[in-house]
């Protein structure tokens, strides 16, 4: 074995041990909890969850860049090499699947304590665990079915067009997002909550609202988020004749009415600005980058282009490091896109002193620094800080 293949077998068994290490660390605090749920605590501080919040981000990305690492270039030709009796166009499927599945047994686990156990005991969320465990199934079965799906038609065109399928890929991105924008509101989100229509004074309000900016029809929606979370959230969403408005029944219940506006109106700000077509745009940009820089990757490390499921998870791999290079500028244009919004939002309620009201209130219910560490802002951040949202409006009023 020469010094390069001893340093690569050395990182992998790094990278493999840390990920397992974590993995078993998670699991059983998991069924610790499980045995005996950890109490609330006294205090809600946001310092302190966003603290946590931030070191779970930064453990987040190395231990999934090593589990990457260890899918692509341990578990992948082993695994390829036993379903290679399946039909060649079973094979990519069947291998995506066998990864997903061994993912989620994995990280059940750390999802468990980190997305749940945490939520509980800064008191975010009331969720009990059977509920968590539910939605975590739906949510793995319906991406079991999406990567079957789109597995299977790119493994297809990659087998046609060995050469070209970067281009086609990146053609097809824009009607695929266009697509899912549509399917995901209507179809999935339903499967997690229950949408009901909103009545009275509040529904009249926001549809007067909507209506000057030609969103007068869209279906204005509650949604029962308190089943996941005391958090509050409103979204506008949809294209070509789906638009919903949407909001969660932690806002209406927990927000004045006036404050509730503001945060419609700021939703409304990113359909009438075309923020969806924005994104649909961004994306495809995105995606064109990650895929021409994986696979201008993946030839010059194995001599090898995409030629099977294998080089398919060590493509992901390079996609994923490209990915988050990208991620700072993509959070940058979104952030730029939110402080937009906000102006959409003082023009159309014409009240500073509701959304100032709006975002202070947010601070309190979702556990949110008013002001996070610039550097955590400029990384992971997709919207400004509360405090820098207040200061403008402060400034506009």
């Amino acid at each position: 074995m020469n010094g390069r293949s001893t340093v690569r077998a050395a990182l992998l068994g790094a990278a493999t041990g840390f990920s397992l290490g974590y993995a078993a660390v998670r699991a059983a605090q998991a069924l610790r909890d499980l045995r005996a749920p950890a109490a609330p605590r006294a205090d809600r501080d946001p310092r302190r969850y966003g603290a946590v919040r931030r070191a779970l981000v930064l453990a987040g990305t190395a231990r999934g860049v090593a589990e990457l690492a260890t899918t692509a270039f341990l578990i992948a030709d082993p695994l390829d090499r036993a379903l290679q009796p399946l039909p060649r166009a079973l094979r990519a499927p069947a291998f995506a699947l066998a990864v997903l599945v061994l993912d989620t047994t994995r990280d059940l686990g750390t999802d468990f304590v980190e997305g749940h156990v945490l939520e509980r005991v800064f008191g975010t969320s009331e969720q009990d665990a059977r509920g968590w465990l539910t939605d975590q199934a739906k949510g793995t079965a319906v991406a079991a079915v999406v990567t079957t799906v789109l597995v299977a038609l790119a493994d297809a065109v990659v087998r046609r067009a060995p050469r070209r399928w970067p281009l086609i890929a990146i053609g097809a991105t824009p009607p695929l997002l266009a697509f899912a924008t549509v399917v995901a509101p209507t179809f999935v989100l339903p499967l997690f909550n229950a949408y009901e229509p909103v009545t009275g004074d509040l529904e009249q309000r926001i549809r007067a609202l909507a209506a000057r900016y030609g969103a007068g029809d869209a279906a204005i929606l509650r949604f029962d988020m308190s089943r996941q979370t005391k958090k509050a959230n409103a979204f506008v969403t949809g294209v070509l004749g789906t638009q919903r408005i949407a909001l969660g029944d932690t806002l209406i219940s927990e927000f004045a009415e006036d404050e509730t506006l503001f945060v419609v109106a700021h939703e409304l700000g990113h359909y009438v600005r075309r923020d969806p077509w924005l994104g649909i745009a961004l994306g495809t940009a995105a995606a064109a980058t990650t895929l021409l820089v994986a696979d201008a990757a993946l030839r010059a490390t194995t001599r090898r282009g995409l030629d099977g499921p294998a080089q398919g998870a060590r493509l992901i791999f390079f996609a994923t490091l490209t990915q988050m290079g990208l991620m700072p500028l993509l959070n940058a244009a979104s952030r730029a896109l939110e402080r937009r919004a906000d102006r959409f939002a003082l023009h159309a309620t014409g009240d500073h002193a509701a959304g100032i009201r709006a975002f202070r209130r947010l601070g309190e219910q979702n556990l949110a620094e008013l002001e996070p560490p610039r550097w955590a802002e400029l990384l992971f951040s997709s919207h400004p800080s509360l405090a820098a949202r207040i200061r403008a409006l402060e400034a506009a009023g």
